[in-house]
């Protein structure tokens, strides 16, 4: 879908022009357009991020690729960048899914390309429908709108991976199946995912806020900024949240670690526990009932109570023993 807002001083916003119409537009007086391009075929878009807006071919196949990561290009009279938002997964919440917006930043338009819908686009989209305070203030101010909506979508993202690590966190002790090792790991690489995207679109920011292109004027740069301060906190919470992941598997591995011991020393206790009677059992079981002449005294009535009552209180003299030196 191919969609527009075109506002123009003293008229009302213009809504959903025709591709052939964003030519005369640009030439109005004080006029800002916003293009956003929704899923469009590479074949539909290309022709007019060309020849309509006159956008470099390496720029429009950037656009059109959506492969990469956050960036800022200067095409002299147009910036194109590259910024990313980021949502949980529907089904798998500790997924992570990041969706490229490609921006065109001229004079007097603002042009966006998604392959997939954007919710922080889609809130901006309808605030300039109901206010055109917002395309009033120009083509910069409208970046720094969507730029600041991308990233407001950020924090629900981070506070969703913070509460699956309280969970990890609270299950470790209690119950550390395979499947917890799976979350701790799929946890981790999403929060290594966002870092990749994150870290990228401060430096783009950072760019922004420095004012060295000639579209952001003086009394822009401190909208970005604002921004960039916000990627900055996240990135840093970004970093502790993978300390406490990190901290979550190092855990998870020392409860498994204890486990085993456990298991470990239960089982050297029975065989500890049953020694004795193996070597008596062992010694005595080939001959207590076939002893020569000189041992009949080894099969009488006494010494057969007699072995029966060493081989019970022994195994449990060791055990009181085991337990008085706190081995269980």
């Amino acid at each position: 879908m191919i969609r527009s807002l075109c506002y123009t001083p003293d008229k009302p916003v213009r809504v959903d022009l025709g591709s052939e119409e964003f030519g005369a537009a640009l030439k109005e007086p004080g006029v800002l357009l916003w293009v956003d391009f929704g899923g469009e075929p590479p074949e539909l878009c290309e022709p007019i991020l060309r020849q309509v807006f006159g956008f470099h071919p390496l720029a429009v196949d950037d656009a059109l690729a959506e492969s990469h990561v956050p960036k800022v290009d200067d095409w002299d009279t147009y910036l194109y960048v590259v910024l990313h938002a980021v949502a949980l997964d529907a089904e798998e919440p500790i997924e992570l899914d990041t969706l490229e917006l490609d921006v065109f930043l001229g004079a007097n338009y603002l042009v966006t390309h998604r392959s997939e819908p954007i919710a922080a686009l889609d809130r901006l989209w309808t605030a300039c429908q109901r206010d055109e305070r917002h395309l009033k203030k120009g083509s910069t101010r409208l970046l720094y709108a969507l730029a600041d909506e991308l990233v407001a979508d950020y924090m629900p993202v981070v506070d969703g991976f913070d509460e699956a690590i309280d969970r990890i966190e609270d299950q470790v002790f209690s119950a550390p199946t395979r499947s917890l090792l799976e979350q701790i790991f799929a946890l981790k690489r999403a929060l290594l995912h966002l870092r990749r995207i994150i870290a990228p679109q401060r430096e783009v920011l950072n760019k922004l806020a420095r004012g060295d292109y000639a579209f952001i004027d003086a009394e822009e740069r401190v909208f970005f900024r604002d921004v960039y301060d916000h990627l900055v906190r996240l990135y840093d919470i970004s970093e502790s949240l993978r300390d406490l992941v990190g901290g979550a598997l190092d855990t998870y591995l020392s409860v498994i670690n204890n486990r085993m011991n456990d298991v470990m020393k239960t089982l050297t206790i029975i065989t500890t526990l049953f020694m004795p009677i193996s070597f008596l059992a062992g010694f005595f079981g080939m001959n207590f009932f076939q002893a020569p002449a000189i041992f009949e005294a080894w099969t009488s009535r006494g010494a057969f109570w007699l072995m029966a009552a060493v081989m019970i209180l022994l195994p449990l003299g060791m055990f009181w023993w085991i337990r008085r030196r706190a081995w269980m």
